[in-house]
Protein backbone atom coordinates (compact mmCIF):
# COMPACT_ATOMS: atom_id res chain seq x y z
CA UNK A 1 0.00 0.00 0.00
CA UNK A 2 1.69 3.17 -0.79
CA UNK A 3 0.71 6.83 0.61
CA UNK A 4 -0.65 9.62 -1.94
CA UNK A 5 1.58 11.95 -3.24
CA UNK A 6 0.09 14.99 -1.33
CA UNK A 7 1.18 12.95 1.74
CA UNK A 8 4.47 14.51 3.18
CA UNK A 9 3.76 13.84 6.54
CA UNK A 10 4.08 9.97 6.96
CA UNK A 11 4.24 6.67 5.23
CA UNK A 12 3.28 2.99 5.51
CA UNK A 13 5.91 0.88 6.56
CA UNK A 14 5.74 -2.44 4.29
CA UNK A 15 5.46 -5.33 5.37
CA UNK A 16 4.29 -4.17 9.32
CA UNK A 17 0.95 -4.53 9.32
CA UNK A 18 -1.87 -6.34 11.97
CA UNK A 19 -5.45 -7.60 11.49
CA UNK A 20 -7.60 -5.75 13.57
CA UNK A 21 -11.49 -7.04 13.28
CA UNK A 22 -11.01 -8.12 9.72
CA UNK A 23 -9.36 -4.92 8.69
CA UNK A 24 -5.69 -4.56 7.88
CA UNK A 25 -3.62 -1.98 9.66
CA UNK A 26 -0.45 -0.46 8.49
CA UNK A 27 2.04 0.74 10.90
CA UNK A 28 3.23 4.18 10.12
CA UNK A 29 6.37 6.21 9.81
CA UNK A 30 7.17 9.76 10.17
CA UNK A 31 8.08 11.56 6.91
CA UNK A 32 8.86 14.75 8.62
CA UNK A 33 9.29 16.19 12.23
CA UNK A 34 6.28 17.08 14.30
CA UNK A 35 7.52 19.55 17.07
CA UNK A 36 4.44 19.72 18.44
CA UNK A 37 4.06 16.47 19.59
CA UNK A 38 7.62 15.04 19.93
CA UNK A 39 7.34 13.09 16.72
CA UNK A 40 10.91 13.35 14.91
CA UNK A 41 11.54 12.23 11.02
CA UNK A 42 11.89 8.22 10.97
CA UNK A 43 9.65 7.83 14.18
CA UNK A 44 7.41 4.87 13.89
CA UNK A 45 3.89 5.76 14.89
CA UNK A 46 0.80 3.18 15.37
CA UNK A 47 -1.80 1.88 12.68
CA UNK A 48 -3.71 3.47 10.93
CA UNK A 49 -6.32 1.31 7.73
CA UNK A 50 -6.09 3.98 5.18
CA UNK A 51 -4.37 7.49 4.56
CA UNK A 52 -8.42 8.47 5.45
CA UNK A 53 -7.98 7.83 9.15
CA UNK A 54 -4.82 10.74 9.58
CA UNK A 55 -4.77 13.87 8.29
CA UNK A 56 -1.77 14.29 6.28
CA UNK A 57 -1.63 18.36 7.23
CA UNK A 58 -1.62 19.55 10.99
CA UNK A 59 0.07 18.07 13.94
CA UNK A 60 -1.97 14.73 14.65
CA UNK A 61 -0.26 11.66 14.99
CA UNK A 62 -1.33 8.07 16.05
CA UNK A 63 1.99 6.69 18.20
CA UNK A 64 2.82 3.61 19.97
CA UNK A 65 0.94 0.74 19.31
CA UNK A 66 -2.31 2.85 19.06
CA UNK A 67 -4.54 2.35 16.35
CA UNK A 68 -7.13 3.57 13.86
CA UNK A 69 -9.42 2.19 11.71
CA UNK A 70 -13.29 2.72 9.55
CA UNK A 71 -14.64 6.25 10.20
CA UNK A 72 -12.13 7.40 12.50
CA UNK A 73 -10.32 10.11 11.81
CA UNK A 74 -7.30 11.78 13.40
CA UNK A 75 -6.83 15.61 12.84
CA UNK A 76 -5.63 19.10 13.96
CA UNK A 77 -3.42 18.47 17.20
CA UNK A 78 -5.07 14.64 18.72
CA UNK A 79 -2.96 12.10 19.42
CA UNK A 80 -5.11 8.97 18.91
CA UNK A 81 -6.80 5.06 18.99
CA UNK A 82 -9.52 3.96 18.04
CA UNK A 83 -13.40 5.27 16.99
CA UNK A 84 -12.92 8.55 19.45
CA UNK A 85 -13.90 12.08 19.23
CA UNK A 86 -11.09 13.71 20.35
CA UNK A 87 -10.99 17.48 21.32
CA UNK A 88 -8.92 18.78 24.21
CA UNK A 89 -6.19 16.76 24.91
CA UNK A 90 -7.48 15.15 28.12
CA UNK A 91 -9.86 12.94 26.25
CA UNK A 92 -6.77 10.59 25.70
CA UNK A 93 -3.84 9.36 26.81
CA UNK A 94 -1.30 6.33 27.10
CA UNK A 95 0.94 4.58 29.43
CA UNK A 96 3.83 3.21 27.71
CA UNK A 97 5.93 -0.05 28.69
CA UNK A 98 3.07 -1.96 30.97
CA UNK A 99 1.95 -4.90 31.71
CA UNK A 100 2.90 -8.43 31.03
CA UNK A 101 4.21 -7.66 27.84
CA UNK A 102 5.43 -4.09 28.45
CA UNK A 103 2.66 -2.50 25.73
CA UNK A 104 0.85 1.00 25.56
CA UNK A 105 -1.94 1.51 27.13
CA UNK A 106 -4.06 3.62 25.67
CA UNK A 107 -7.53 5.30 26.95
CA UNK A 108 -9.89 7.35 25.00
CA UNK A 109 -12.94 9.11 25.44
CA UNK A 110 -16.09 7.74 22.91
CA UNK A 111 -19.88 8.66 22.78
CA UNK A 112 -20.32 5.56 25.07
CA UNK A 113 -17.87 6.69 28.05
CA UNK A 114 -14.39 5.76 28.70
CA UNK A 115 -12.63 2.83 25.97
CA UNK A 116 -9.33 1.44 26.63
CA UNK A 117 -7.11 -0.27 23.85
CA UNK A 118 -4.22 -2.54 25.00
CA UNK A 119 -2.27 -5.50 22.94
CA UNK A 120 -5.62 -7.22 21.66
CA UNK A 121 -8.20 -5.92 23.98
CA UNK A 122 -10.63 -3.13 23.16
CA UNK A 123 -13.35 -2.16 24.95
CA UNK A 124 -14.58 -0.23 27.62
CA UNK A 125 -12.50 0.73 30.78
CA UNK A 126 -15.25 -1.40 32.99
CA UNK A 127 -14.46 -4.60 30.19
CA UNK A 128 -10.41 -4.05 30.52
CA UNK A 129 -10.82 -3.77 34.71
CA UNK A 130 -12.97 -7.39 34.93
CA UNK A 131 -9.93 -8.42 31.80
CA UNK A 132 -6.79 -7.92 34.43
CA UNK A 133 -9.25 -9.44 37.16
CA UNK A 134 -9.19 -12.57 35.59
CA UNK A 135 -6.22 -12.49 33.36
CA UNK A 136 -3.71 -10.93 35.96
CA UNK A 137 -5.40 -11.15 39.47
CA UNK A 138 -3.16 -9.68 42.11
CA UNK A 139 0.08 -10.10 40.06
CA UNK A 140 2.69 -7.41 39.22
CA UNK A 141 1.14 -6.88 35.82
CA UNK A 142 -2.28 -6.95 37.64
CA UNK A 143 -1.13 -4.57 39.55
CA UNK A 144 0.24 -2.33 37.33
CA UNK A 145 -3.12 -2.20 35.47
CA UNK A 146 -5.17 -1.83 38.72
CA UNK A 147 -2.89 1.53 39.20
CA UNK A 148 -3.28 2.64 35.87
CA UNK A 149 -7.10 2.07 35.74
CA UNK A 150 -7.46 4.07 39.02
CA UNK A 151 -5.81 6.76 37.48
CA UNK A 152 -7.54 6.60 34.52
CA UNK A 153 -11.16 7.13 36.54
CA UNK A 154 -9.53 9.80 38.62
CA UNK A 155 -8.91 11.68 35.22
CA UNK A 156 -11.85 11.00 33.08
CA UNK A 157 -14.07 11.89 36.01
CA UNK A 158 -13.77 15.55 34.95
CA UNK A 159 -14.58 15.33 31.08
CA UNK A 160 -18.36 16.01 31.67
CA UNK A 161 -16.87 19.66 32.64
CA UNK A 162 -15.62 20.22 29.04
CA UNK A 163 -19.51 18.98 27.63
CA UNK A 164 -20.50 21.46 29.92
CA UNK A 165 -17.78 24.21 28.82
CA UNK A 166 -18.37 23.64 25.17
CA UNK A 167 -22.32 24.07 25.58
CA UNK A 168 -21.99 27.74 27.47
Amino acid sequence: MQTSAENKKYEFVDGDTKKVSGRTLHRIRALAAIAAVGVQAGDLGGYVETEANLAVSGNAWVSGDAWVSGNARVYGNAWVSGDARVEPRIHIGWCSIVGSEAGTLTWFRTKEGVSVNRGCFNGTLDEFEARVASHHGDSQAGREYQALIAFVKLRTAVWHKFKEQAAA
